[in-house]
């Protein structure tokens, strides 16, 4: 059986923490592990979700939580609690719905305070891990037989009835996962006509009928180059020399978005070395199964802009030089956003002029090799000052290749390796690959959660255990030497959205830990452990507060500072915004609600700064409202999360329903939006079109109804009219399971505009919130 292993470094010697892994939660294989009756219940679990896969695309994320509550023995104890037609809510039953909840959830953490849980869901991060692995040939040492099992299960799980992969799980399917997917199949072993329910043949057959591989997008074309099932020539230049450009450059690596500069970093060292993997047996069998005609006839230079195509449509009226141009654009399956015509006249003249001067003597001495030096120098620094963990999984696989190929044998890479269980994550839709563990965020959502539902006397020692996961979590120092010239920023004193180990500073994650250890300052030390020294305090205000961009509002990683239309030179076709950093709703609202909490407790620590910064980002986030009363949510589903991140803010800042228009809207909005049965649903499409796009079918989602419930209970629904707050608490305690669980629904994780991510935990945290929030806020009848 697979059993979850929290806070283990193993024996591994090429492995290290700053904080003796705190954190850390890996899975291993044991075959003599578990009774037939666990075993069984395991099995069930996968026939299950099996049967089930077309309803509900998200796991349970089962495996861990059966491990768990048979190792604390956990059997719910407090009575079910349903609410009948026409009955009122009682504070008892609403009690005893909220016990159940946190007497369930508590089971549930980990040794070492933190909530463990599955974040994954697109289905472009297992594949190029599974590549790597091959190409250097580590694939058997990392994946055992019942990690290859695994793999191919969640492949079999996530594949979609046309034959094809989505972007993430619930997603249509598109050229660029479908292709990576039908690699991964192949290399684990199946045959072209292989794979449960025939997958490999039905995979191949959705890609030819789209045009054949020549049509995946660039981040395709790259990965099918290094792996030698496509040709360099047939995809756009991405010059090392990027890496030793002049910052006074309008375009320099130091103005992009972190995540897109340590994608683009190795990818450019592995483009600047033009690597390909072996050409074994199996790479040769994929150049034929792959095309609609034979490779050796492919004209490489006239597929690098080609994507899947549908459908033909007037996109764009261009005037150039007072000439209308009418550019017929291919509206495509994997073409989320275009590339503008800037884009690709760079494209063009990077591969028509430059590239080829560079890659002639003597410039690819003078200067290609020196920047082949430079990017690895970042890369190397990226990986030490991340422990190897990297930013996040797209980084991981593509800098321990760039390790690899710089020196196989090195130990650079074998440090690489000895961090890939950390993105490993094993449920009943099998092995997932982690985007990079949401330990933090998830854990500070469940703390105020907690602390909301005042069970002190029953949860006290879940409250300490988590009050030190989180003082153990605490970014203590800033990046290793001139970290501004490898164009980092501070950390000291943040959190990030997992563990310590991973290094990179957040805003929403540093704001969401320091509410979290204000409010454990407010408690008896006794019952909660000993509160944070203030001067950990400060260091995450500091952090804040260095982020904090001239109109108010907060990016997540990073200052943002570049001018917005660098985003015309967004290489990636399936995500918007990615080129540089941008600010966010959702960061800015939490940071207002930790700053308020901070200026209460310490007065005089940089008064003028904070209330300043409180002001500002309050008139940011009015000024982000959209017409119809909502805000855009960036890192989840969508708008009834945008909401209740900016109303919570709001509140904070003295807002009310009667002396804000912007509350007034807000509330007008999520009103008109409740269900028949008193809930909130909104789709994961209201992301990839900016309106808000209801669930089908009148469906109703538990923590979207939660964000809805908390949104108004911010906005003084219950002083108002409590009805619709009834009414949503009522689905809530109704959905509630016999153990005190709740049902999973759809994903309700978002980034970028157009890809989804699960966070399995949610359905836990928020209905346990909000029902807190509605016992303790919602005047509620005693039991006769």
């Amino acid at each position: 059986m697979w059993r979850l292993k929290i806070a283990d470094g193993g024996k591994d010697p090429y492995i290290y923490s700053v904080n003796n892994f705190v954190g850390r939660q890996i899975w291993e294989f044991d075959p003599d592990a578990g009774t037939p009756e666990e075993r069984a219940e395991v099995e069930k679990a996968r026939r299950h979700f099996y049967q089930d896969r077309f309803q509900v695309k998200p796991s349970a994320d089962l495996l861990w939580r059966f491990q768990l509550l048979r190792e604390k023995k956990f059997k719910q104890r407090i009575p079910e609690v349903k609410i009948i037609e026409g009955e009122e809510i009682t504070y008892e039953k609403a009690t005893s719905a909220v016990r159940r909840a946190a007497h369930f959830y508590s089971a549930l953490q980990a040794n070492d305070g933190h909530w463990p849980a599955e974040n994954a869901g697109p289905l472009f991060f297992v594949p190029p891990l599974v590549m790597a692995l091959y190409i250097t040939g580590h694939l058997n040492s990392v994946f055992t037989s019942e990690h290859r099992k695994e793999i191919l299960r969640y492949i079999y799980n996530h594949q979609n009835q046309d034959g094809g992969w989505g972007l993430h799980i619930e997603g249509h399917s598109i050229m660029f996962c479908t292709v990576l997917n039908y690699i991964c199949m192949r290399i684990l072993g199946e045959g072209p006509d292989g794979g449960l329910d025939n997958a490999c043949e039905r995979a191949r057959k959705w890609i030819l009928d789209h045009g054949g591989v020549t049509h995946i997008p660039s981040w395709g074309k790259t990965w099918l180059s290094i792996l030698g099932v496509f040709e360099w020539t047939g995809s756009n230049p991405m010059p090392p020399e990027f890496w030793i450009l002049p910052s006074f450059l309008p375009i320099h690596p130091a103005k992009m978005w972190c995540y897109c500069r340590i994608v683009y970093m190795p990818m450019s060292y592995l483009y600047g070395r033009r690597f390909v993997g072996p050409i074994t047996p199996l790479i040769l069998e994929l150049r034929k199964e792959l095309y609609t005609q034979p490779y050796n006839e492919i004209k490489w230079k006239q597929v690098r802009h080609l994507c899947a195509k549908v459908s033909t449509h007037i996109m764009h009226i261009i005037y150039i030089t007072s000439i209308m141009t009418i550019m017929m654009m291919i509206l495509q399956e994997d073409m989320y956003y275009p590339h503008p015509w800037i884009q690709d006249v760079m494209w063009d003249t990077l591969y028509i002029c430059i590239e080829p001067l560079l890659t002639r003597w003597p410039f690819n001495k003078i200067i290609r090799d020196g920047a082949l030096q430079v990017t690895m120098k970042h890369i190397h620094y990226e990986d030490e000052n991340s422990r190897y963990i990297t930013i996040g999984c797209v980084e991981k696989v593509l800098c321990m290749l760039a390790c690899w190929v710089e020196d196989p044998n090195g130990d650079y890479f074998k440090k690489h390796l000895a961090r890939i269980p950390d993105y490993i994550w094993v449920a009943e839709d099998g092995i997932k690959m982690q985007s990079f563990g949401s330990q933090h965020w998830d854990t500070s959502f469940t703390i105020q959660a907690m602390l909301a539902a005042n069970l002190p006397e029953e949860i006290g020692e879940t409250l300490a255990r988590g009050h030190d996961f989180l003082k153990k979590s605490q970014v203590r120092e800033n990046p290793s030497g001139d970290f501004k010239s490898m164009y980092r920023h501070i950390s000291k004193g943040s959190w990030t959205f997992s563990d310590q180990d991973h290094g990179w500073q957040v805003s929403d994650c540093t704001a969401e830990g320091l509410k979290c250890c204000l409010l454990f300052s407010m408690m008896s030390p006794e019952i909660v452990g000993k509160k944070m020294e203030p001067e950990k305090l400060y260091d995450s205000v500091n952090v804040l507060l260095s982020l904090q961009s001239k109109n108010g509002a907060l990016p997540a990683w990073e200052p943002a500072g570049a001018p917005k239309w660098l985003e015309l030179f967004n290489p990636t076709e399936f995500m918007e915004n990615i080129f540089i950093e941008h600010e966010y709703v959702e960061c800015t609202s939490t940071t207002i609600q930790a700053l308020i909490l901070f200026k209460k407790l310490y007065p005089r620590h940089r008064r003028n700064e904070i209330e300043n910064s409180i002001n500002n980002a309050a008139r940011y986030l009015e000024d982000m409202q959209i017409p119809d009363g909502s805000w855009y949510g960036n890192w989840g589903v969508c708008f009834t999360y945008g909401a209740w991140f900016a109303l919570g803010a709001l509140e904070a800042v003295g807002k009310t329903y009667n002396n804000s228009a912007t509350i007034r809207k807000a509330v007008d909005f999520l009103l008109t939006r409740q269900r028949d049965n008193g809930g909130w649903g909104e789709s994961y499409l209201s992301c990839t079109k900016k309106e808000y796009v209801p669930l089908e079918r009148n469906r109703s989602n538990l923590v979207h109804t939660a964000w809805a419930m908390m949104a108004l209970i911010h906005a003084g629904q219950a002083e108002r009219d409590p009805t619709p707050l009834h009414r949503a608490a009522k689905l809530i305690i109704n959905s509630q399971t016999k153990d005190g669980d709740f049902p999973q629904q759809e994903i309700v994780g978002a980034f970028k505009m157009n890809c989804m991510l699960h966070y399995a935990s949610y359905r836990n945290i928020f209905p346990l919130w909000a029902l807190a929030e509605y016992r303790k806020r919602v005047p509620l009848p005693y039991q006769a």
